[in-house]
């Protein structure tokens, strides 16, 4: 499978926030802690579903308190790709 790119992964940020008006999702987010861009424990674990499901990616819940950033996501995310 193909890498997840910077763009793909804010396009399902964008799907798994839904209509939420507080969350930040546009460029420039690599670096931007989840919290920040107003996502929840519920929002990340969305985002990872969304993942799993385009993507064949499954991420433990417990991986993801030490995900932190978008770029930290990806980065997982295509290190499972890479292996598969």
């Amino acid at each position: 499978m193909s890498e997840l790119t910077m763009d793909g992964l804010a396009e399902i940020m964008r799907t798994a926030a839904g209509d939420d008006d507080n969350t930040k999702v546009q460029q420039n987010i690599d670096d931007v802690p989840f919290t920040e861009l107003g996502f929840d424990s519920l929002a990340l674990l969305e985002t990872v579903a969304l993942i799993k499901r385009e993507h064949g990616v499954k991420l433990a819940d417990d991986e993801l308190t030490d995900i932190k950033t978008p770029r930290e996501l990806l980065e997982r995310v295509n290190s499972e790709l890479a292996r598969a």
